[in-house]
């Protein structure tokens, strides 16, 4: 039996109406024997594409207790349901520290399988992406020792060049593995990487990348697969700036024979601090925080000590809650320089603040002003930061232009924002008008990825009564222990297990 018709209505007037707007095909289907769960699963096809793009939402229909997520690889899973609850209105006051960065960390632990011998990473993140590429690179067959803030990985045995389906679409960094993978065994297969639901995000940029360095591609079904006798140096240009291609590539071409030339590569901060770590390792990286990067390949990456950078999306975000919601409060461990385009911004906003090396103290604003933004790639305005910023236009006086043109579907999250008492129109898919200042009130929402979550975290946060976000794994992905950590700035936020 089928609900796609019978709580249509009722989905297109929920949080998620814009992901069904959006293009999603949307299955719900009924299990058999029990009522209150369903398993849910949504595809996205390109024209002309012969495989099918998944992305998954854990949460759409709030009053259940639990629901099985079926993926399209065929695994089903049971996902209990967390909720955040907040009552709103509080100043906030103290200090918060800024943990390792998210895609730092996901992209050191896929590197350190280049290597046969022990890497050690510190000032590791506790976040369920962490979690999910540890094990995957665990189930490849290295090594994983892990304390608090600390991992070893000891990849001298690799001994599978497949990697797990059901990781792989939790996972969009999932796709970082394949490089490492390819250059140790000469063959790497996977499903189409998960992740966050935010539109189109392909991967022929990388398949690109690897046919340029030898690799024979093949696509059966929804996985494929790469294979090469020996990686060769390639010149490869990107069309886009991608940051996990110039990863990816950089990466892989460390243990290809000759040189590799990238062009228009990515700029982040990441991208530099582990080219530093990998030639510290034996490799022979340069140029890398510029356009274009030169790799001179080795026959082998040694071990080492990686400490990570600071995260500077979380940086960012508390700079903004800071303007929201202080007080005061004082961000610690921290790089004020790597979210300067942020900075720029709150302070025509009217936000004040004062920065050192390391640390960033922001006061809450007692008027916030327009402002319009674009987002753009390092050094520019980041696009994991423009969800927040959009928020904090909803409480600016006047009309602010938000353009992101870098992902699909990233203003999707405004209409639960809407919800909430926001007054954003949706000029087109990369396009948002914000008229402000408006007054929020609480209620239940849930969290549709990463970033819009800890947006409608933080709206919780300003809103009049009490906000429920459920869907809360999207959140955990990237913030550790969030709820813990703003309780000490006096929020009233708490975490609930159904």
């Amino acid at each position: 039996m089928s609900l796609l018709f019978a709580n249509w209505q009722y989905l297109t007037n929920s949080p998620f109406s814009p992901v069904l707007r959006a293009g999603f095909c949307l299955e719900v289907s009924i299990c058999p024997t029990r009522l209150n769960f369903f398993e849910i699963y949504f595809g996205s096809k390109q024209a002309g594409e012969s495989h099918t793009n998944i992305r998954i939402i854990f949460v759409l229909i709030f009053e259940f207790d639990y629901i099985r997520v079926l993926n399209y690889n065929g695994y089903a899973e049971k996902i209990i349901m967390s909720y955040f609850e907040i009552t709103g209105g509080r100043k906030l006051n103290g200090e918060i520290e800024v943990k390792g960065a998210k895609n730092a960390a996901l992209k050191a632990v896929a590197a350190a399988v280049l290597s046969r011998e022990k890497w050690t990473i510190t000032n590791l993140p506790q976040i369920e992406d962490i979690n999910r590429i540890l094990e995957m690179v665990e189930d490849l067959g290295a090594k994983v020792k892990r304390s608090e803030k600390k991992v070893e990985i000891e990849a001298k045995n690799i001994k599978k060049s497949r990697l797990s389906d059901k990781l792989a679409g939790k996972l969009r960094a999932s796709i970082i593995l394949a490089g490492p993978v390819l250059a140790r065994t000469g063959k790497v297969s996977m499903s189409y990487p998960g992740g966050c639901v935010i539109g189109k995000r392909p991967i022929d940029l990388f398949l690109a990348g690897f046919q340029k360095m030898g690799a024979k591609v093949k696509w059966q079904n929804d996985h494929f697969s790469l294979s090469v006798k020996k990686l060769k140096g390639a010149k490869i240009f990107f069309p886009k700036i991608t940051v996990t291609g110039t990863e990816a590539m950089m990466i892989t071409a460390v243990l290809a024979e000759g040189e590799t030339v990238l062009s228009n590569a990515a700029m982040e901060p990441e991208i530099p601090a582990l080219a530093e770590f990998l030639n510290k390792c034996g490799a022979r990286i340069s140029g890398a925080g510029t356009p274009t990067i030169k790799i001179k390949g080795v026959k082998k990456i040694g071990g080492g000590q990686m400490k990570l950078i600071s995260d500077r999306i979380e940086t960012g975000t508390f700079a903004i809650l800071g303007a929201l919601c202080g007080g005061k409060v004082k961000i610690k461990n921290c790089n004020p320089d790597h979210i300067r385009a942020l900075l720029v911004n709150l302070e025509k906003a009217g936000a004040i603040f004062e920065e050192t090396k390391n640390e960033l103290i922001v006061w809450g604003a007692k008027k916030i002003n327009s402002v319009n933004v674009m987002t753009h790639e390092y050094p520019g305005f980041a696009t994991d930061l423009q969800p927040p910023f959009t928020l904090l236009m909803t409480q600016a006086k006047g009309t602010s232009q938000i353009h992101d043109p870098i992902f699909d579907g990233r203003l999707m999250f405004t209409d639960i924002l809407n919800s909430m008492g926001a007054n954003i129109s949706i000029n087109d898919p990369h396009r948002a008008t914000v008229h402000g200042p408006t007054k929020l009130r609480g209620r239940k929402i849930a969290s549709p990825d990463l970033r819009a979550g800890i947006t409608l975290l933080l709206a919780g946060l300003i809103a009049k009564g009490k906000t429920i976000i459920e869907n809360i794994y999207q959140i955990d992905r990237g913030y550790e222990r969030i709820e813990e950590r703003l309780q000490k700035l006096g929020a009233e936020i708490k975490r609930v297990s159904a």
